[in-house]
C-alpha cells in the first residue's frame, strides 16, 4: 500500500521535492511506494513546473494535516506561523513530519519535539541545516557513539559568497553585498544572512544533537560580517589566514558548559575550512574515537535541499513498512545482480606522461605524429630538461579513450629515439 504524502508548500523547494518524488529512474526503489496525495498552496491559478492532478491542490493547509488519510506531512511553507501550529497539528493527528524550516525547529523545537515524543511519531529535519549535506543523519546516528568536543562550521553561504569575493577581488562589503543581491545570491533584506541569525538558527540545532541537549536561542553569541573591511582581509591573507564566517559549538569536557556562537573567524589557511569558498557549505566534526570528519557540498538551492527533504521522507516510508514487511528497506540489501563494470580501455580520461628520450632532432614532431594517428590530440608538450644524456620530455592530453592512448603508446615505445617512459598519469 502506498505511503501518502501531504506536502505544505510548493515554492523552490517544494517544487524540487516533488520533481524528484517523481523521478524514479535510477533512484532507491521504495520512491516507487510514495504517493503525492495532497498539495497545499496559496494560489490555485498559479502556474506549476511539476505535473499533478489539479485535484490535488488545495489553499487550506489545515485541511492536510488533519486528513486521515496523510502518512506523512511535509512542510516547506517556511517562516514561524502557519508552519509552527501546522507541525503541531500534524503530530497531534499521528503523523510523521519531514520540514526543512531552520528557524521553526531552532525557536520552538522543545514544544515541537515534546509533542512529537508523547504521540509517538518522528519530526525529521535533514534539510534544516546545510542544505544538501548529510550531517543530521550523521550526527544522531553514525557518529552517536562518538564523544563530540567540537562542531564547527560554514554554514550559511551568502556571507561566506561575500567574504570569498572580498577576499578575491579586494573588494568592500557594501559593493559586494550590492552584487550578490543583484545576483540572486543574497536577499533584498539580507539581515539575516549577514547579521548571522541564519548562522545562529543552524549551530542551535547541530549543538542539540551533538551534544544531547537543547539550545536556547537567545544563548547562541551571534554576530555577523558587516563590520569586516577590505583592510581586515589583506593583512588577515598577510598572515596566513582567510576569514569566514564561522558557527561553533564546543565543549571542552563533558561536564564543562557548551559554547555556542557564531562570529567572524580568522582561519589559517591550513585549515580544512579554509579552502571552502563561493556559496559552499561544511561542517567539521571532531571528537573521540573518530578525530576529524568533514561534511562539505551545497548548502542550498532547489535540488540539494530537496534531496535532504526526499531523504527524510525515504526514511519515514522505510519505518512505517517495517510493519508490513518485517525488515527495514533501507537497511536490507537491495541489490541481486552484478553491475556491469565498463572495462579500463573505454575510459574516457587526460593523461600525464613523462618521456626520457635520446637527444635526436624531430622527437618531439614524431610523438605529435604517433599521438595524431590514434585521434589523440595534446594539450602541452613541454621539454623540462635533461636527465643525463637523455631530454625529458612531458606530455598532457586532452580527453582521450584509453584504448587508443595505450596504442599510440605502444607505436611510441617502439621508436628509437625513446628510451623510456618512466610515469603515466591519469589528469582530473
Amino acid at each position: 500500500m502506498a505511503i501518502k504524502l501531504g506536502i505544505l508548500g510548493l515554492g523552490t523547494v517544494g517544487t524540487g521535492t516533488v520533481q524528484l518524488l517523481l523521478d524514479h529512474t535510477g533512484r532507491h526503489p521504495l520512491l516507487a511506494e510514495i504517493e503525492i496525495y495532497r498539495v497545499g498552496v496559496r494560489s490555485l491559478d498559479k502556474p506549476r513546473q511539476v505535473k499533478l492532478a489539479d485535484n490535488l491542490f488545495t489553499t487550506d493547509l489545515e485541511s492536510i494535516v488533519t486528513d486521515p488519510q496523510v502518512d506523512i506531512v511535509v512542510e516547506l511553507i517556511g517562516g514561524l506561523e502557519p508552519a509552527r501550529s501546522l507541525i503541531l497539528q500534524a503530530i497531534q493527528c499521528g503523523k510523521h513530519v519531514v520540514t526543512a524550516n531552520k528557524a521553526v525547529i531552532s525557536r520552538f523545537g522543545d514544544e515541537i519535539f515534546t509533542a512529537a515524543n508523547q504521540a509517538g511519531v518522528y519530526v525529521m529535519l535533514e534539510a534544516a541545516v546545510a542544505g544538501g549535506i548529510p550531517v543530521i543523519s550523521p550526527l544522531k546516528q553514525s557518529l552517536s557513539v562518538n564523544r563530540i568536543h567540537t562542531v564547527t562550521g560554514i554554514v550559511n553561504g551568502t556571507t561566506n559568497y561575500i567574504l570569498t569575493r572580498m577576499q578575491a577581488e579586494g573588494g568592500n562589503f557594501d559593493d559586494v553585498l550590492a552584487d550578490a543581491q543583484r545576483l540572486g545570491y543574497a536577499e533584498a533584506d539580507p539581515t539575516a544572512d549577514v547579521d548571522g541569525l541564519d548562522a545562529a538558527d543552524k549551530i542551535a540545532i547541530l549543538a542539540s544533537l551533538a551534544f544531547d541537549g537543547r539550545i536556547k536561542l537567545e544563548d547562541v553569541y551571534c554576530e555577523g560580517i558587516r563590520q569586516v573591511s577590505k583592510t581586515d582581509i589583506a593583512y588577515a591573507e598577510k598572515l596566513g589566514f582567510v576569514i569566514k564566517l564561522l558557527a561553533i559549538a564546543k565543549q571542552d569536557n563533558s561536564s564543562a558548559p557548551l559554547s555556542v556562537r557564531v562570529h567572524p573567524t580568522l582561519v589559517a589557511h591550513t585549515h580544512p575550512l579554509a579552502s571552502i569558498n563561493g556559496v559552499y557549505n561544511a561542517i567539521l566534526v571532531e571528537g573521540e574515537p573518530i578525530g576529524q570528519v568533514m561534511f562539505f557540498g551545497p548548502g542550498a538551492g532547489a535540488g540539494a535541499t530537496a534531496s535532504a527533504v526526499s531523504s527524510d521522507i525515504l526514511n519515514l516510508v522505510a519505518e512505517l513498512k517495517i510493519s508490513t514487511e518485517n525488515t527495514n528497506p533501507l537497511l536490507t540489501c537491495r541489490h541481486h545482480s552484478y553491475s556491469q563494470i565498463a572495462p579500463i580501455e573505454e575510459l574516457v580520461t587526460r593523461f600525464y606522461t613523462r618521456f626520457l628520450t635520446r637527444d635526436q632532432p624531430g622527437v618531439i614532431g614524431k610523438l605529435g605524429t604517433y599521438f595524431g594517428q590514434y585521434g589523440v590530440s595534446l594539450e602541452s608538450v613541454v621539454q623540462t630538461g635533461f636527465q643525463g644524456e637523455l631530454a625529458e620530455i612531458v606530455v598532457v592530453t586532452h580527453d582521450v579513450r584509453q584504448g587508443d592512448f595505450n596504442q599510440a603508446l605502444a607505436e611510441i615505445r617502439s621508436l628509437d629515439a625513446v628510451h623510456s617512459i618512466p610515469s603515466l598519469l591519469r589528469v582530473l
